[in-house]
């Protein structure tokens, strides 16, 4: 016993060494990616809302969703509340080495234009953003175009002359889509009056009823939302008043409440994600302002089908014709004039 215990000992030795240098190697490894040598593509994303919302954020995680399923990329979401958090996180994610980090929405340019020079090898992208340099940039959505043709859909189908926008805050491209909703409206019915609220933040679906019962209760019969979850309310205050239809926004909100809704003007965040997270995966990304909008169909009027034959036929005939005609570059939404 004692001679085998003396001539095993250098054998194990030796194998305790060879494992132990294996063991660096595959930590090596794994800090690299993978034994070829290279890293895995790593994309974050910032929402500043609930992803459960069936609208801007939700839209976000399914464009996340489809940058890992498709360029098999390593995904992280955070969702952030305050100025604070977004510049925080962009930091976490920048020290992390990630290679591309999406703040979704206007309110995170400030903040990504602060941390990039301090991560240089990290792209971050705003949506909704009009900043860029080194490797800040921003995605701006064409969304009047869409919003003018629901504009024109609701114009021509009030019964009362009177409709309703609801958004969350008064960002500017919030504003901006329901300027050209009302633009749309009174090109088909200069008598309309367009009433006009903000809930004060994203989230408060009891708020967002209460806007709504307020303008349904004012005679406005058809309502424009872009206020996120709060928004999940009006269609909820639609369909216990049985007095006014709903226009959905950012996502296909057709489903939420078929009986109520006559369509959506949907922005396919999974498109627009790829897009870009290609760019910067193959090296091709530039700072700049990525506009996006119906000529490279990422901005739409999507109608609810079920609620189609409730549409004039020479309302359906105008948006369908002006829709082409912005998909053809030919057409854009008139911008207003006021001083």
């Amino acid at each position: 016993m004692r001679r085998h215990h003396w001539l095993s000992t250098p054998f194990h030795i030796l194998l305790a060494a060879l494992l132990i240098a294996c063991g660096k190697q595959t930590d090596h490894d794994a800090a690299k990616g993978d034994s070829t040598g290279t890293r895995p593509f790593r994309v974050a994303l910032l929402t500043p809302g609930p992803i459960s919302d069936q609208s801007w954020n939700g839209g976000a995680y399914q464009g996340l969703l489809r940058v890992r399923d498709s360029l098999g990329a390593n995904i992280s979401h955070i969702q952030t509340k305050t100025p604070a958090e977004f510049e925080e996180q962009f930091r976490q994610y920048g020290a992390q080495g990630y290679d591309l980090v999406i703040g979704h929405g206007f309110e995170f340019q400030d903040a990504a234009k602060r941390v990039g020079p301090d991560f240089p090898h990290t792209v971050y992208i705003t949506t909704s953003g009009t900043s860029f340099g080194g490797n800040v940039a921003g995605i701006a959505f064409a969304f009047a175009d869409a919003s003018y043709l629901a504009g024109i859909l609701a114009g021509n189908m009030t019964r009362t002359d009177t409709l309703g926008v609801i958004g969350g805050t008064e960002l500017p491209p919030v504003k901006e889509s329901f300027d050209a909703f009302a633009r749309g409206a009174k090109s088909v019915n200069p008598s309309v009056t367009i009433l006009t609220s903000y809930i004060g933040n994203w989230d408060d679906v009891s708020a967002g009823k209460e806007q709504a019962l307020a303008q349904i209760g004012r005679g406005a019969d058809i309502i424009f939302q872009n206020a996120d979850a709060a928004g999940l309310g009006v269609f909820q205050a639609a369909r216990e008043s049985k007095r006014a239809l709903v226009i959905g926004s950012n996502a296909n909100q057709n489903g939420v409440a078929p009986d109520v809704t006559v369509g959506s003007v949907v922005i396919d965040l999974p498109h627009a994600f790829l897009t870009v997270a290609r760019e910067v995966k193959e090296g091709r990304f530039k700072a700049r302002v990525i506009e996006l909008g119906t000529r490279d169909d990422v901005v739409t009027l999507v109608l609810n089908p079920a609620l189609k034959d409730r549409i004039p036929a020479a309302t359906l005939h105008l948006v369908d014709s002006l829709s082409t005609e912005m998909h053809a570059g030919r057409f854009s939404a008139p911008t207003s004039t006021a001083k």
